[in-house]
């Protein structure tokens, strides 16, 4: 009967904290404080937290999930640097025209959780030049702007640091 209790307040926790993340981003990006902005902010926080609070908070050991949001705050940075040479790269393309040769690109990935795959697929997309189009059965398709950036792609970096950050790297 502990352990159920002890689970179930693990989850009321994730709930929690789910909601003061996704209200506190409401109340960010909303801009409108008055009773029905805030209403309406409040319960969709408290449904999409209800509904989804396994998604963005797994149920791991402390020390996971420390080790994971450390990882993904290293992430981050080196994803804006991917980012801004992807933009340098694309205004190249957009200058020499000739150098564009759009090609889909099809790989599979080592990535085992469908949250790391989501976040390989949102992180390629951000990246300008390259947009996912379909992930089936851990096989990426990836629209590529040019010879350059599918050959990056198919380099593996960004899977293989999306991989250390979800501790997928740490089974070989």
């Amino acid at each position: 009967m502990a352990v159920d209790r002890s689970r179930g307040r693990s989850n009321h926790l994730r709930r929690l904290a789910v909601f003061l993340i996704l209200f506190g981003f409401w109340l960010l990006l909303s801009g409108h404080y008055d009773l029905f902005h805030l209403s309406l902010g409040l319960i969709c926080s408290i449904l999409v937290a209800f509904v989804s609070h396994d998604l963005l908070i797994e149920n791991i050991s402390g020390s996971k999930r420390f080790k994971k949001t450390w990882r993904f705050s290293l992430y981050i940075p080196w994803l804006i640097y991917q980012i801004v040479l992807a933009n340098l790269h694309v205004a190249y393309l957009i200058l020499s025209p000739k150098a564009i040769d759009p090609r889909v690109v099809r790989f599979k990935t080592k990535l085992k959780s469908q949250f790391s795959m989501v976040t390989l697929g949102n992180s390629i997309t951000l990246t300008p030049g390259t947009i996912t189009m379909d992930i089936i059965d851990g096989e990426f398709h990836v629209h590529a702007l040019s010879e350059r950036v599918a050959e990056d792609l198919l380099g593996g970096e960004m899977e293989r640091r999306v991989a250390h950050v979800f501790l997928e790297d740490e089974d070989e």
